[in-house]
């Protein structure tokens, strides 16, 4: 089992120092998540908690998750990057397809794409796109992306975007995964005909009824060598043994902020998140490779 750090809802002064630790310390991923506003009302509950309320408070940074991990690329040597995950279709698919490539060509491949389809209304308003429908457009969006990243004189034709002949470069030397994240019949449909999955925050015996759900979906469809199950920690098993269960489960990587295995949330001090991220490797992740 591989082992994420997210570095969302983190000051920005500490993403490039936990980022160059977690790359020298021998984690797999650094992760980082999307939104490109924060409204003063929401228009509909987050789907993700039960009373409704976002999991983080107004005022906290939210950087564009490409600009933040092409800086990483320039800071690291080993470690690899998704996001977790990138709104796609609140964005022009050609100006992410550019985005995610460039992202690509400085970490000199080390880049894994992981999309959602977004729950805000007021975020697709504000970058102007539309948000009925978005399923279907991330679906054509990401048939163009890969047109595009094939770095051919390429057109499209299609039911939302239409284009003439055109190239794009620098183009990914390898496919760029694509995972999927969300619990909704959709996102299960849509992550068993991609590269992987990834999960919200659940229980273990939720997160079982999902991956079983999941692997259920993709029977039938071609085989998908290293598909990635994405998992953040269940909070109900938060332990050594814990992460054993959720690897028995099936799940090859784990996202966690691993100083709160130790008490330190994430206001506490940066030297007190090394230490803990230091600890968790030692004490758990070398017992679970």
């Amino acid at each position: 089992m591989k082992f994420a750090i997210p570095l969302s809802m983190l000051p920005m002064d500490e993403i490039k120092p936990l980022g160059i630790a977690a790359d020298e310390i021998g984690y797999d991923f650094l992760a980082i998540s999307d939104h490109l506003i924060h409204p003063e009302n929401f228009s509909v509950p987050y789907p993700y908690t039960d009373d409704g309320s976002v999991r983080w408070e107004q005022g906290t940074d939210w950087p564009d998750p490409i600009n933040s991990l092409s800086f990483l690329a320039g800071a690291t040597k080993n470690i690899r990057f998704y996001t977790s995950v990138y709104v796609l279709p609140a964005r022009n698919p050609l100006r992410a397809a550019k985005e995610v490539s460039t992202l690509d060509a400085v970490s000199n491949g080390r880049f894994d794409l992981g999309i959602g389809m977004g729950w805000m209304p007021e975020e697709f308003e504000a970058g102007g796109q539309e948000f009925r429908r978005r399923g279907a457009r991330a679906d054509e969006m990401l048939e163009i992306m890969k047109l595009l990243w094939s770095g051919e004189m390429v057109e499209f034709k299609g039911q939302f975007f239409n284009f003439k002949k055109l190239e794009m470069l620098p183009a990914p030397k390898k496919d760029i995964p694509i995972y999927v994240g969300g619990f909704s019949e959709p996102a299960l449909n849509r992550a068993a005909r991609h590269d992987g999955w990834i999960s919200d925050m659940h229980s273990l015996s939720e997160l079982e009824a999902l991956i079983t759900k999941l692997k259920e979906k993709k029977q039938g469809l071609p085989h998908k060598e290293n598909y990635e199950y994405i998992c953040f920690s269940c909070w109900d098993a938060f332990s050594l043994e814990g992460f054993g269960q959720m690897k028995n489960l099936g799940v090859t990587t784990m996202t966690t902020y691993p100083w709160m295995l130790y008490g330190a949330m994430n206001d506490a001090p940066l030297e007190q998140k090394i230490e803990g991220m230091e600890k968790f490797y030692n004490e758990i992740i070398c017992k679970l490779k």
